[in-house]
């Protein structure tokens, strides 16, 4: 006979099903309402309603959804503030006051900055600017060295050279980048 999960039958059941979907590590939750960490992990893994995991996981793609929504919007009203100002040099200029033309010359240089932010953490967000650091051995001392090594010791081994630097001229570069 199989036996009964001790989480359904808990009294806070409820709590304990909330803080599973949460996230809460097991260990907090054995102690807080006195079960078994493996308890909680067959109860999660076999038990927890699949439409609260559903749910916890709908709430995370809203508000994912509403960042995004608040940078675009961020994006702009940048974009507003940067013509604000480029109407404001327009009149400065035609009034012939420069000090206020420079006012606006500033404003819609912080605009321009702010939606330059905004674009970047967007195409970042969204998969389209890849901030990681690139490698590139080609040019390297230290891999010039080694080629350097390996095709002077090949050197008494004719057809093992000119195979080597045939394979190394057929290399990829922008897949070693």
């Amino acid at each position: 006979m199989a036996r009964t999960c001790t989480i359904c039958t808990h009294v806070a059941r409820p709590a304990i099903d909330v803080a599973l979907i949460g996230g809460e590590p097991f260990r907090h939750i054995a102690s807080q309402f006195g079960t078994s960490t493996t308890a909680l992990q067959r109860h999660k893994a076999d038990h927890l309603p699949a439409a609260l995991l559903a749910a916890q996981e709908a709430v995370e793609a809203t508000q994912a959804d509403s960042l995004l929504g608040q940078l675009r919007d961020l994006l702009a009203r940048a974009d507003d503030q940067y013509g604000l100002a480029r109407g404001l040099v327009g009149k400065a200029v035609a009034a012939d006051d420069l000090r206020a033309a420079t006012a606006a010359l500033q404003a819609g240089n912080g605009a321009i900055r702010e939606a330059r932010s905004c674009l970047e953490l967007l195409a970042e967000l969204e998969g389209e600017l890849d901030r990681r650091p690139m490698l590139t051995i080609i040019n390297n001392p230290e891999w010039v060295e080694i080629r350097t090594i390996i095709l002077a010791t090949l050197q008494t081994h004719p057809e093992a050279r000119s195979a080597v630097v045939r394979a190394l001229g057929e290399v990829d570069t922008s897949a070693v980048a």
